[in-house]
């Protein structure tokens, strides 16, 4: 489960719900890291390991906090600002970093993004990839739809800029709500990142619970076995508590219920195949 489906407060208040999402039967948690002080990270590494969940670390830049801008102490801050990120993965005992911290969420300059752009974005994460290697760490980065990023905004775009930064600890992670927006088929576009795939979120095509929207998920765990991927598969779901997602409507009871539910609609599903 991913821990944004409870707002972006991510503290030791969240702890009754680390216990509630082992409790249901799931395996992992996908923790954000908006606090990059390490020290904040040891408490939630001993209870993650006490209650035996897998962790994966995501995080996003925000304004004020890209590769791609020409202001070079932007891009400097914000490499030091990502290689902190890494430091909490590391205490959280995650080998993953994960999310679009390529660019400047919901930051746009009105046009597509220049090789320049291109240049900064490779050269930035290069820098963050050397030093998340030395962590035993890979990036798993993520393109999202065209409203939200103009950097990278489908697979092929992405699996360019992985390919352009040529780092063997810099990959990519899947998310099916972006992709459900931007494909012309979430399985192909599966097959087409094959190895360097690291990460996959589940996602309904309203942010709600899995399996009571659109989007089919058969052909996408089809697809993943057919490139043998081995990581975690997270469900994201969102609510009115995280505001930036821009969602004003209740989709569901309750985050216990959408979990159970959720749960219950890909352990049902993956029995099939």
């Amino acid at each position: 489960m991913n821990l944004l489906l409870w707002g972006t407060e991510i503290d030791e208040s969240l702890f009754p719900i680390l216990e509630q999402i082992k409790e249901i039967g799931f395996g992992g948690v996908e923790i954000p890291i908006f606090n990059t002080n390490p020290e904040h990270w040891y408490s939630w590494r001993k209870k993650l390991d006490d209650l035996g969940l897998e962790r994966v670390a995501v995080t996003i830049n925000g304004p004020g906090e890209s590769f791609i801008i020409a202001d070079p102490n932007e891009r400097k801050k914000t490499l030091e600002r990502n290689k902190l990120a890494l430091d909490c993965a590391m205490i959280l005992g995650s080998d993953l970093l994960t999310g679009p911290f390529h660019s400047a969420l919901g930051v746009f300059t009105g046009a597509k993004a220049t090789p320049q752009e291109k240049l900064w974005a490779k050269e930035g994460l290069w820098d963050l990839a050397e030093y998340a290697d030395t962590l035993g760490i890979t990036l798993g980065l993520e393109y999202l739809n065209r409203f939200e990023s103009y950097l990278v905004s489908s697979t092929d775009e992405l699996l360019d800029l992985v390919n352009y930064v040529n780092h063997p600890a810099c990959k990519i992670m899947f998310d099916t709500f972006h992709a459900n927006i931007e494909e012309k088929n979430l399985a192909d576009a599966i097959r087409k990142i094959g190895d360097k795939l690291v990460h996959v979120q589940l996602s309904e095509n309203d942010r709600g619970t899995l399996g009571s929207g659109h989007i089919d998920f058969e052909p996408i765990l089809k697809a993943l076995y057919e490139v043998h991927y081995e990581g975690m598969i997270s469900i994201e779901a969102f609510s009115e508590k995280l505001s930036a997602a821009n969602i004003w409507r209740k989709m569901f009871e309750s985050e216990e219920i959408l979990m159970k539910d959720s749960f219950a609609f890909l352990d049902k599903l993956t029995r099939k195949l």
